[in-house]
């Protein structure tokens, strides 16, 4: 097979960085403790930064697209010893996500006729987004979420307005959450995928909104997970999987608040109480409602600018 010679090819199997001397210790207390969670159970993740004053769910950002958005979900603080033994790049896991739209386009003349708007999603993971590289195929886990995402946004878009076209949602995820936190060994369970899909559902319902494209509600996503603290079992809002040991399943659902409708749900993990699967969608139903407020505020903003009111 001939290979490209103008670019400078890596190695076709798996790498690992290296680990310098000064990264090595003998002490356990020197080393950086897991991440706690500082918030209230109920409370989610802020969506802006305090210091620059600007939000970080945006509309807009890529020109040539008929719409795209951008979201970005704070990572939980640093301990102290992180900086004080060299670990800062042993950061926690946060969330930042880029959609873009294209379409509606009609479809090729080669295509069957079709009476709706045929929907694609695509979800795409960049190679540096996790700790662990990934590759420029998208694997298992990838399109799985570009099912849940498709399933979400199909009950959301009108499309019986555009027979014989099509639409395109493309999801990069430049940063995504951490299934575990590092110093943990082994461990199963890809909970980060939860998070993931929930922050995919709200900035594709940004970026289909900041297209034109009808919709009958803004659809946002929510996630909830029962853990493990003090020995007992609780409901968190919006989880960050580094900041749990034993996490014993979660929800995330696709919600729409104006029509009380859900477009997608997916739970994930062993609850042995039958009814504590209905009280979890209701907690990943109160998260779906935070981001909504996020989302519509977000949208309100970027019309305001296309109005010409700021």
């Amino acid at each position: 097979m001939n290979s490209d010679r103008r670019r400078i090819n890596g190695p076709s199997g798996g790498t690992s960085a290296p680990t310098y001397s000064k990264y090595i210790t003998q002490d356990p207390s020197s080393l950086p403790p897991r991440p706690t969670r500082s918030r209230p159970p109920n409370v989610l993740r802020k969506m802006y930064d305090q210091l620059m004053l600007f939000s970080v769910l945006k509309t807009g950002v890529t020109p040539s697209a008929s719409g795209s958005a951008y979201l970005e979900l704070e990572a939980s603080p640093h301990h102290p010893n992180v900086t004080k033994t060299g670990l800062a790049s042993l950061s926690t896991s946060g969330l930042k996500l880029t959609c873009t739209v294209h379409g509606p386009r009609p479809l090729p003349k080669s295509a069957p006729f079709s009476p709706h708007i045929i929907l694609s999603t695509h979800v795409k993971y960049a190679p540096f987004a996790t700790r662990k590289r990934k590759g420029y195929l998208r694997d298992a886990s990838e399109r799985d979420l570009g099912v849940h995402l498709e399933t979400a946004l199909r009950g959301v878009i009108i499309g019986d307005r555009w027979p014989k076209s099509g639409v395109e949602v493309i999801i990069t995820i430049l940063e995504g959450e951490e299934d575990r936190w590092w110093g943990d060994e082994g461990g199963a369970g890809e909970w980060g995928m939860m998070s993931v899909l929930s922050g995919c559902i709200t900035v594709a319902s940004a970026a289909i909104a900041d297209a034109g494209i009808d919709c009958v509600d803004v659809v946002a996503g929510g996630v909830a997970a029962l853990v493990q603290r003090s020995g007992k079992p609780g409901l968190v809002l919006d989880p960050v999987p580094s900041e749990h040991k034993d996490i014993v399943a979660a929800c995330i659902v696709g919600y729409l608040p104006q029509r009380d409708e859900i477009t997608d749900l997916w739970v994930k993990g062993d609850i042995r109480d039958g009814g504590g699967y209905e009280e979890l969608a209701d907690n990943a139903v109160q998260a779906a409602l935070g981001a909504h407020r996020v989302l519509v505020a977000a949208l309100k903003e970027t019309a305001d600018v296309k109005m010409g009111r700021y």
